[in-house]
């Protein structure tokens, strides 16, 4: 993707073209990786957001925990809660790279 945006911008420098022109031919050039930057921060956001919502869960349930059992009891139901979290986490990562690399044309 970087290579084409590249090779466009270059092939936008021409002796003919003004200024102006130049600019205007190398930002069109810059779309598609402007596009996929928007993507991949926007999938990025939705995974941290998701993320972020199942701990403050275990948050929660801590926090209830704190007043039912010993402290220590409450910390390690957290520990377990956040490993769990991140575990189930870490297992949609592999679906997302898949649909992020399709979304954006990339093979391996």
């Amino acid at each position: 993707m970087q290579k084409a945006y590249f090779k466009c911008a270059y092939e936008c420098f021409d002796r003919t073209r003004t200024h102006a022109e130049i600019s205007r031919c190398a930002e069109s050039c810059s779309v598609p990786i402007t596009n996929a930057q928007n993507y991949f921060d926007n999938e990025m956001s939705v995974f941290q957001e998701r993320l972020n919502r199942s701990l403050v869960v275990c948050q929660d349930k801590f926090e209830v925990a704190k007043q039912q059992k010993t402290r220590s009891e409450a910390v390690n139901d957290l520990e377990h809660c956040v490993n769990q979290t991140v575990d189930e986490a870490v297992k949609t990562l592999p679906n997302l790279v898949s649909r992020m690399k399709k979304a954006l044309s990339i093979t391996d």
